[in-house]
């Protein structure tokens, strides 16, 4: 009986709460049985003993009717009822009753719930209260027992109480334990199923994407002959249905991977117009099939160059038209495109998707967006869908953290609208853009090649023949010279010997995979392909399988299975322009949906880049191309950006009235912005930023830059032109084609010997950004001071003073600066200032001709960050030191240029 009962608690199917209800009422039975003893005649012991009876029996029925809520209120009722009599009979609080109290307690918070137990606490509370007022104010009502026998049993029920709690304890302590491990053997087996479930859906894409790619290419193939009608028809029927398929495959991976959190928004920067041009080449086909009439509205005031998931964007757009045009017999479906301009970075666009359709019912709305359901099943039971796509375009919404609203009206159609917020990268307008559409073969219509290339040559590289043979047939009609190669070893020994215009890469291939042999294909000794353009031709589909081949270095990215049309316009793209031949008649027969085409033009090695306070002229900056992310200035009216929303020389009249200015560092996510977008132009990025102990800048790009790995961040250890130097070392060194650990070396060289030094006229604006005491300012003022900082340890100090009159403290200033003409590299200066006349200008620029004449001389206004900190009338001499190394650097004429 009693190994029954602990197997029946230590049973995990059957519910916590009954198990817990046994626990704790068997106790409470066990207590009763110690209770017994206590009782001063027969009356009272037949009490308890009846009670221990009834207790059993209320366990045994609420167990069998399954009413354990009922059976443990029951319980409580006859246990405030049994220890009231017991401790009236057995002595009140002078025998051992009292400390059986606390097991009612015990009792009622362990089994019951909700508001019958907060009631029922309540009770055994005011209970108790009365039986100790009653034995209290009339003790004549309560059965005396023998001191003797009152310490016993006193004795007795604590030791009892202590024990029986106890084990109460260790047995829920038990039960939670097991409860905890089950949970969480659950979960690692809920886990394990999700990875195992992931894996299938990856699996099965790539699994059935590959034989879909030879019944696709080898339908086309067909398509292309002479055939008669019936049989064009039952091909043409062939390819329609493979590609609902593929639809339907896409459809449910994208489900899976956004339920297993797998999903991810990668924000690249693109073109707008091009992003309306594609979907549009996508959808008027379709719609112009039905009879319908497309139509694109879009607000010229829209930035021409976006930042946000083009992908997934095109994904929401695309799945919204589909349906548009799936959903309308007759009439119009619109396409409307708007912003608003949030920031000076920042922008809302609103993207309206109208149809004249059938509408959605106005208790459908709520769920239209419901994975693999379908409002009005009955009426579009003929239209082909899982229900999928309106979900995923809704959870795709909510992942870009943008919104998504539906206006229908049944039988008159319906307008869904999305709104996402996005970086803009270019703010010209986009204005009014030409639509570059391309025509697209009709059924029926004869096939035409888009171009020729005689003198081409492409390798092909993959584990299947199948897809092999597809290729080759596909591209047959080019008259390109086709190479193949069934694995990646295959390969590298075709590429020792060949050079090919063009390699097409499968990714998933046994031994050597597509990205391993693209690696080895670049560093192959003596090999003639190390720079020859790689597309990924994979059945890895997936935004973030795009971005895993952009950040290994394929050239693109073309999604098996793929059309004649798409693998021409792959190639195209690619190939020399001297090779190829375009036909003057080709028609072609599909739009770019799937390719996305990283490399349209050759990407340099490396790329310099550095923040706005570089303080280079823009002349330097065209002519070694280097891109500058923007720092901020903050005052009472707003955020600018330096240079472009706010000048120098306004940011002092605005602070000379008074006023506060303070310089700010791009963000990270302003950088990962930045970084992103240059990363477009080169294989590697090389960022340098002011000295990290004078600004954040370093700490928030070195942040940005860990999701990039092949962008690098350098402390350049200065700020201003000093900063503009170690940029300029560094292009230079790009320029001429170093690679990226001797820029990072030379840029970490050439610190040492940068002189970086300003003298301030005034230092109200040191005082006024809190860099200086009122009290330091005041002495500085009445002494004719003026501190000199510099750069030590990456910390802006004041390395001396100079005294008197301005124009006698520059003088000083220039000779203490320039007395040493032998270590000094005579190449380059640059006179950086702030709020300074031309007249101050000249004076300046005489002294330092008189003392050590330069090369070249740069007048370079300083950024309104510099501006800020050190005042008007201020300016700084920074060059280089000589280096017994030879530091690189240009050798420009003999010229005094103003920036």
């Amino acid at each position: 009986m009693i190994q029954k009962w602990f197997n029946i608690i230590s049973d995990h199917r059957i519910s916590l709460r009954d198990r817990m209800f046994r626990i704790v009422t068997g106790t409470c039975m066990v207590a009763l049985v110690f209770i017994l003893p206590m009782g001063r005649n027969p009356w009272n012991i037949l009490i308890l003993a009846v009670s221990l009876l009834a207790m059993a029996a209320i366990v045994k029925y609420s167990v069998r009717k399954e009413c354990i809520h009922t059976g443990a209120t029951a319980i409580t009722v006859l246990l405030l009822t049994l220890f009231p009599i017991s401790f009236f009979t057995a002595g009140g609080f002078y025998s051992g009753v009292p400390e059986w109290f606390v097991f009612c307690f015990i009792y009622v918070c362990l089994t019951l719930q909700g508001k019958r137990m907060a009631v029922f606490f309540a009770l055994c509370t005011a209970e108790t209260l009365l039986c100790y007022g009653l034995a209290l104010y009339f003790p004549e009502h309560i059965i005396q027992s023998t001191q003797q026998r009152s310490f016993f049993d006193s004795a007795f029920s604590v030791v009892l109480v202590g024990l029986l709690t106890c084990v109460l304890l260790l047995f829920l302590t038990r039960m939670y334990e097991e409860e905890n491990a089950l949970s969480q053997q659950q979960k690692k087996e809920i886990e394990e199923l999700n990875r195992a479930e992931n894996h299938f859906f990856s699996s099965m894409s790539h699994e059935i994407r590959t034989p879909i790619n030879t019944i696709i290419g080898l339908n086309e193939i067909i398509l292309r002959k002479d055939i008669p009608e019936d049989i064009a028809e039952n091909a043409r029927n062939i390819q329609g249905a493979s590609r609902l398929l593929l639809t339907l495959i896409n459809d449910i991976l994208d489900i899976s991977k956004i339920k297993s959190g797998k999903m991810e928004i990668v924000n690249v920067s693109y073109e707008t117009g091009a992003l309306f041009s594609e979907i549009v080449n996508m959808i008027w086909i379709k719609a112009k099939e039905k009879g319908l009439e497309f139509k694109l509205h879009v607000d010229s005031s829209i930035p021409s160059m976006l930042c946000g998931d083009e992908v997934r964007i095109k994904q929401i757009l695309i799945n919204l038209l589909n349906n548009a045009v799936k959903y309308t017999s007759k009439g119009s479906v619109t396409l409307s495109v708007r912003c608003e301009r949030l920031s000076v970075n920042r922008v809302r666009v609103w993207y309206s998707v109208e149809d004249t359709g059938q509408g959605v019912r106005k208790e459908n709305i709520p769920y239209i967006f419901n994975a693999f359901q379908r409002v009005d099943e009955e009426k579009n039971r003929l239209i082909e869908g899982t229900g999928l796509g309106l979900s995923i375009v809704r959870q795709l919404v909510d992942l870009m953290d943008g919104e998504i609203s539906v206006n229908s009206v049944y039988t008159k159609g319906s307008t869904f609208i999305v709104t996402l917020e996005q970086d803009i990268v270019d703010a010209s307008d986009l204005g009014t853009f030409t639509l570059s559409s391309r025509a697209q073969r009709r059924d029926g219509e004869p096939y035409r090649q888009s171009f020729e290339a005689p003198d081409a040559h492409i390798l092909v590289v993959d584990d299947n023949d199948m897809n092999l043979m597809v290729v080759s047939k596909l591209l047959a009609d080019t008259k390109i010279h086709i190479d193949t190669a069934s694995s990646g070893t295959e390969c590298l020994k075709l590429t020792q010997n060949h050079y090919y215009d063009c390699i097409l890469m499968d990714h998933m291939m046994p031994e050597m995979d597509g990205i391993e042999c693209l690696h080895a294909l670049r560093a192959q000794p003596g090999g003639l392909c190390q720079n020859a353009p790689v597309v990924a031709l994979t059945a890895n589909a997936g935004s973030d399988n795009q971005l895993l081949y952009r950040r290994e270095g394929f050239s693109g990215y073309l999604a098996k299975p793929v059309s004649g049309a798409l693998l021409e316009a792959a190639v195209l793209s690619i190939l020399p322009k001297e090779l190829v031949q375009i036909s003057e008649d080709a028609i072609q027969s599909d739009i770019e949906k799937d390719i996305l085409i990283f490399e349209q033009v050759q990407r340099r090695s490396v790329l310099v880049t550095t923040d706005s306070v570089c303080d280079l002229p823009e002349s330097l900056r065209r002519v070694f191309d280097i891109s500058v992310c923007p720092y901020y200035v903050c005052t009472e009216e707003g955020r600018f950006l330096d240079g472009e929303e706010l000048k120098p020389d306004e940011l002092l009249m605005h602070i000379a009235g008074g006023r506060k200015g303070v310089s700010q560092p791009p963000d990270v996510e302003d950088y990962e912005r930045f970084f992103a977008g240059r990363l477009t132009e080169a294989q590697n990025v090389i960022h340098i930023t002011m000295a990290k102990n004078v600004s954040e800048g370093y700490q928030n790009a070195f942040e940005a830059a860990k999701s990039f790995e092949n962008v690098t961040v350098i402390d350049s250890g200065h700020l201003s032109s000093s900063m503009g130097l170690s940029v300029l070392c560094a292009a230079y060194l790009a320029e001429h084609h170093a690679t990226k650990a001797e820029i990072v070396a030379a840029v970490r060289r050439v610190e040492r010997f940068i002189s970086s030094a300003f003298i301030v006229n005034s230092t109200h604006m040191l005082c006024q950004t809190g860099r200086i005491s009122k009290r330091i300012q005041i002495l500085c003022d009445a002494l004719l001071l003026h501190p000199v900082l510099v750069l030590k340890k990456s910390k802006m100090v004041v390395g001396h003073m100079e005294t008197g009159s301005f124009s006698h403290a520059a003088k000083k200033y220039i000779k203490r600066t320039l007395q040493d003409i032998r270590n000094i590299d005579r190449r380059i200066l640059f006179i950086t200032y702030s709020g300074m006349d031309e007249d101050q200008l000249q004076f300046i620029q005489s002294t330092v001709q008189q003392v050590c004449p330069f090369e070249r001389v740069y007048l370079q206004k300083a950024s309104s960050a510099i501006a800020s900190n050190c005042g008007p009338g201020s300016f700084g001499l920074l060059f280089l030191r000589r280096d017994d190394a030879a530091i690189p650097f240009f050798h420009p004429p003999r010229q005094i240029e103003e920036a």
